[in-house]
């Protein structure tokens, strides 16, 4: 790192030779070499959302399997254990490996762009926390496919989870797969927090971040304080399922309630991670459609800093049923009712937006804005749930499996397809096709919610969730055939979402740099964008740098072809938390195998302890001993570069 060089010359982005030198720096290796060894945010981006939409298949796939035994009374299409593994594998799964992982890769992608940079803070670590979160990914379903996936739910409650009752690998995959991804995303959170305050566009002070920012910024704030505790309580339950010690064991002394405290208090926080993120990207992208900014930009983002602060609140209400005293029910019912406040102001400042707005209807916007009523539903029955005696009567029912879908699928999948329809032509430089993108949203907005809605009477009419059949004539026959049929349709919509971006990938009409006429700074290159982001580091004036002629911010004037070049190998601009002043040039690292190697090492080494084959653990341990150590070791040009006078 050394302080910015002021006199570096001011060009602007039509030069081809410092282009040319810009790209040399930059660009990533051809065939396998660049595969395994990019560091391009650009690239890590993509991988994180091919991969999380793969497991978001195999996640729908599970779920329609299950649906078709809950289709009608007494069917056999599943054993008891079979469906045990199925529902607890698609709920890990459709929280865990897609809906997290899905906004990490749009985030990935979009954020040094939208802040003016040319990549992450911590380019290696970035692509440390995707291939750890590939094999995290691929070791827990090595254990559903060999017939020992998590059975006890997602939640994975003890002393179900305990070796005495459940003698089998199942919740040893399960416990070490979730510790792996808890590195992942852990590594992920920090870089994310930092390339937030320290590699912004000069000028791009904390007032003037894209809510997108603020989305993920909190979120990933969150992640890291309750990402550890999770970790470490899925690390306790191992050793006592494989040393015998009693950390949630009552015979030893032990708390069960323990489990459910660590838990819920990292399960309540992941809900709002999962859902602000794309909450940011609908207020960004929202207002594009409607031809005017986001309404209330302050509050919607203190409304996000606010959200998550009282979401660390709010995990006893998952406990309400588990006989704590009453004096505490109190308090996290309150904490419970109170965050709908902050929740509710991005609903009137979306809603506002579109009232005050000309409002342009493409796919993206049918998807953004029918996020605002799905969300509402789910917020209204997750208010219920808040109430301590509507819980009790609420709790374990197909009621909260309709409030979590409304929630996870209403204020996740639907903005994130929205946000692919939106981001798509930047990533590929095509556009998707808009009649057949119709299609696609009307086929997963009726089948989600001819899915969805009848769970909530199904709930209250008093058929338990986690029961893998029923009897005849309890008045659940029609509503769960109803169900069956809507997410099957639902499936549907989501298989010519696929084909959309198959169709458009290869034969989508040109994109070009800004096909919605959008204000943010992503939008000031080519699309796709090329290896370097920006060939000159823009200056933000505005939050709006786009939209600046017709916007009259004050006679804010941002420059975005005129700049500090920083073409001495891979530079970025660094600057100061809060109003983005330069204070030192960054000395980006090359690519590297260093990352791969290990999270290759780190697999290894949970494939020894779950088998408790400790010589294997010992090789993955050194693997990623002098994966670091590579890692670590000082470069050449660098070393050179210092010792030249």
């Amino acid at each position: 790192m050394k302080p910015p060089d002021y006199r570096t010359p001011r060009i602007g982005t039509d030069s081809d030779a410092q282009e040319a030198k810009l790209l040399q720096a930059w660009e990533t290796a051809p065939g396998l070499k660049g595969f395994f060894s990019s560091v391009d945010h650009k690239e890590i981006g993509i991988r994180y959302i091919v991969t999380a939409f793969l497991f978001l298949v195999l996640g729908g796939i599970e779920a329609l399997v299950m649906r078709l035994q809950l289709a009608g009374p007494n069917l056999s299409l599943l054993t008891p254990e079979q469906y045990n593994q199925l529902f607890s594998t698609h709920g890990m799964t459709m929280i865990f490996l897609y809906a997290s992982p899905i906004l990490s890769g749009f985030s990935n992608y979009l954020w040094p762009l939208l802040l003016g940079s040319r990549d992450m803070a911590f380019p290696r670590a970035n692509a440390l926390s995707y291939w750890i979160y590939l094999a995290a990914g691929l070791f827990l379903y090595a254990g559903f496919l060999s017939g020992n996936g998590p059975n006890d739910g997602w939640f994975n409650y003890v002393p179900y989870a305990l070796r005495q009752y459940n003698p089998g690998l199942n919740q040893d995959f399960y416990s070490l797969g979730m510790v792996l991804l808890g590195i992942s995303t852990t590594i992920g959170a920090a870089n994310f927090i930092v390339t937030a305050f320290r590699t912004r566009a000069p000028g791009m002070s904390i007032n003037r971040l894209p809510i997108m920012i603020w989305g993920t910024l909190t979120a990933n704030a969150a992640n890291l304080i309750v990402v550890p505790a999770v970790s470490l309580a899925f690390f306790l339950l191992w050793m006592d399922r494989q040393f015998g010690t009693h950390f949630f064991d009552v015979a030893g002394g032990g708390q069960p309630l323990l489990w459910q405290h660590l838990f819920w208090i990292f399960g309540h926080p992941w809900v709002y991670a999962i859902v602000l993120p794309a909450m940011g990207m609908a207020s960004d992208a929202l207002p594009v459609f409607c031809r005017r900014p986001l309404v209330g930009y302050s509050l919607v983002a203190l409304s996000t800093v606010a959200t998550m602060i009282l979401g660390f609140g709010v995990w006893v209400h998952h406990m309400f049923a588990t006989g704590l005293p009453g004096l505490g029910l109190a308090f996290f019912s309150g904490a419970s009712i109170v965050i709908t406040v902050p929740s509710a102001v991005a609903v009137f400042a979306w809603l506002a937006t579109i009232w005050l707005g000309r409002p342009v209807i493409t796919t993206a916007f049918l998807f953004f804005s029918s996020m605002i009523l799905l969300f509402v539903i789910g917020g209204v029955s997750g208010f219920m749930t808040a109430s301590v005696p509507v819980d009790w009567q609420l709790t374990d029912t197909y009621f909260v499996v309709a409030h979590l879908h409304y929630v996870l699928i209403g204020i996740n999948v639907f903005p994130v397809v929205g946000a692919a329809y939106f981001w798509i032509p930047k990533m590929s430089g095509r556009m998707l096709d808009e009649r057949l993108g119709r299609w696609n949203f009307w086929t997963m907005f009726l089948g989600f919610n001819l899915a969805f809605l009848p769970m909530h009477l199904t709930g209250l009419l008093g058929m338990p969730r986690r029961v893998y059949t029923y009897g005849e004539g309890m008045g659940w026959d029609t509503l769960n055939l109803i169900t069956s049929i809507g997410s099957f349709v639902f499936a549907v919509g989501l298989l010519l979402f696929f084909l959309n971006v198959w169709k458009s990938l290869r034969s989508g009409a040109a994109a070009g740099p800004n096909p919605w006429d959008a204000p943010t700074l992503e939008w000031a290159v080519s699309s796709p964008p090329p290896p370097y982001n920006f060939a000159v580091i823009p200056t933000v004036a505005s939050r709006h740098p786009l939209w600046e002629d017709r916007l009259d911010e004050e006679g804010a004037v941002s420059s975005i072809e005129r700049g500090m070049l920083l073409d001495n190998g891979k530079e970025t601009i660094a600057t100061t938390a809060v109003d983005a002043v330069p204070d030192m040039v960054l000395e980006m690292p090359e690519d590297s195998f260093a990352p791969v190697l290990l999270a290759a090492g780190a697999a290894v080494l949970f494939v020894g302890l779950l088998l408790k084959m400790w010589l294997i653990a010992g090789c993955g341990a050194g693997v990623a001993a002098l994966a670091m150590l590579n890692w670590l070791w000082p470069r050449r040009e660098l070393r050179e570069r210092e010792a030249s006078p």
